[in-house]
């Protein structure tokens, strides 16, 4: 028969759990754990990804400043021909993918002001709610899953055909 300390601290144990493991963060946003019964884009939903892309357009906006910064600080001459090339190169691939970002910016910029507008989660081609969770996977979703596979395989075949 097990004693009272035993007994407590069992109890203890069981008090002290520590969060799961493996909860990944988005954009340092934890995903949204809906309560039942809860509207569909709520004011708290709606609060919750609005911080999911303030975060992600921060982030971005770091690393144009960081992009700057480097390219200051190495932008001397180099005096050897094949230095220089690497390094115009390297400039190259950071700007393009800067402007791929400035892009992402500005979709996360609509994306906030369809917040504001209530026009946030739902389908452009079919209208119906777009879904947590693929909002939490892409923030600047527009389609629902089905009408984005669709356009995918328009895609393709006119691609492949």
């Amino acid at each position: 028969m097990p004693t009272r300390t035993t007994e407590k601290k069992a109890t203890a144990a069981t008090k002290t759990k520590k969060k799961p493991i493996g909860i990944v963060l988005i954009h340092g946003v934890e995903p949204y754990k809906e309560t039942k019964g809860e509207d569909y884009l709520g004011a708290p939903q709606r609060k919750h990804f609005r911080e999911i892309l303030i975060s992600w357009k921060r982030e971005l906006m770091q690393e144009v400043d960081r992009t700057v910064h480097h390219m200051k600080d190495e932008s001397g001459s180099l005096p050897d021909p094949n230095d220089r090339a690497t390094q115009e190169e390297e400039f190259s691939l950071e700007l393009r993918t800067r402007d791929r970002e400035r892009k992402l910016i500005k979709k996360i910029d609509q994306m906030l002001d369809r917040i504001e507008k209530d026009d946030y989660g739902y389908c452009d081609d079919c209208g119906i709610e777009i879904g947590i969770r693929r909002l939490e996977a892409r923030p600047t979703a527009t389609l629902c899953i089905d009408c984005k596979s669709l356009q995918e395989i328009k895609e393709k075949q006119l691609v492949g055909g």
